[in-house]
């Protein structure tokens, strides 16, 4: 009789593209992997995999079979889902998160979330959205917020706020009177996000596409130091307006008229589809639902 650990075993071994990758993914031997596929092949009466020196691909009875599999599983793993409902509100559950969402509406869910499920342990993981990324498909994170889509096939999102970046500078540098050439703030370092994330990106690609001589791009982690960084003026930065709301207030930074505009970070809220994935598509859903509530006073 065929059984979901076959089935598993089969996709994996079609997914990954051999014996040694599918028994790391699922916690068990190789030889454990070589059993499965041929109790498979002998319940089935038909070979699934080609092997040979090279390594091993699928046949083409066991090409046709595969989407049969992964829908099967599909539907067990939304059966475990429905089971293991009840387990969002206990255990420790890893959210990890860029620093942008905890200066807007991340400190509410946090809240909202000790109200619904008071037994729930919550370690929260605040880093660079490149990194938050290589942490989820690590399963170091149940749930990641950071910007863009970009993750993996086995992974779900939804999206979770939007927010405009802009140039700003000290008064002390007089740039905000009239507008200013992409040329005359790149006489003064950019602040921005570090580097390989997308403001690094596009103002990098800006100051090219503007010539700027010399260009210079001080990439930081740390918004506080970036926020420090500006109002001293040590040069220009690029931020979403919403995280420095008191110092534009306070008048000790100013945005900029440029000639060149930017664009939003799209924020969206990360987790890999598994059986154990229920908790992480609840909190997410909720992360969306508070995100679109939030309104920036500024």
């Amino acid at each position: 009789m065929i059984d979901f650990k076959q089935i598993e075993a089969f996709v994996w071994v079609a997914e990954l593209g051999g014996f040694s990758a599918a028994a790391e993914k699922l916690n068990t031997t190789q030889p454990s992997i070589s059993q499965r596929i041929a109790s498979f092949e002998r319940e089935l009466s038909t070979r699934v995999f080609d092997r040979s020196a090279r390594g091993i691909k699928l046949t083409d009875k066991g090409q046709e079979l595969l989407s049969h599999a992964r829908r099967l599983l599909d539907k067990r793993n939304e059966m475990l889902r429905i089971a293991k409902s009840s387990n969002v509100s206990q255990g420790t559950f890893h959210l990890g998160t860029a620093e942008t969402l905890v200066h807007t509406w991340l400190p509410q869910l946090i809240e909202e979330l000790y109200i619904q499920y008071p037994a729930l342990n919550i370690e929260i993981h605040v880093d660079t959205s490149q990194v938050l990324r290589e942490k989820l498909l690590n399963y170091q994170l149940d749930l990641a917020f950071f910007v863009g889509t970009e993750t993996d096939n086995n992974s779900e999102y939804l999206p979770i706020g939007e927010y405009p970046l802009a140039w700003m500078a000290s008064p002390n540098l007089h740039l905000h009177n009239g507008p200013k050439s992409i040329n005359e703030l790149g006489v003064y370092p950019i602040i921005t996000y570090p580097v390989g994330s997308l403001p690094y990106r596009i103002v990098n690609q800006i100051l090219q596409e503007e010539k700027v001589t010399s260009p210079r791009i001080y990439g930081c982690a740390s918004l506080s130091t970036i926020v420090h960084m500006t109002s001293r003026g040590m040069g220009v930065s690029v931020l979403p307006p919403v995280l420095v709301k008191e110092a534009l207030a306070q008048g000790k930074l100013q945005l900029l008229n440029t000639n060149r505009s930017l664009p939003s970070l799209q924020f969206y809220a990360h987790w890999l589809d598994s059986p154990d994935s229920h908790a992480a598509r609840t909190i997410a859903r909720l992360a969306q639902e508070i995100s679109q509530g939030f309104i920036p006073d500024i």
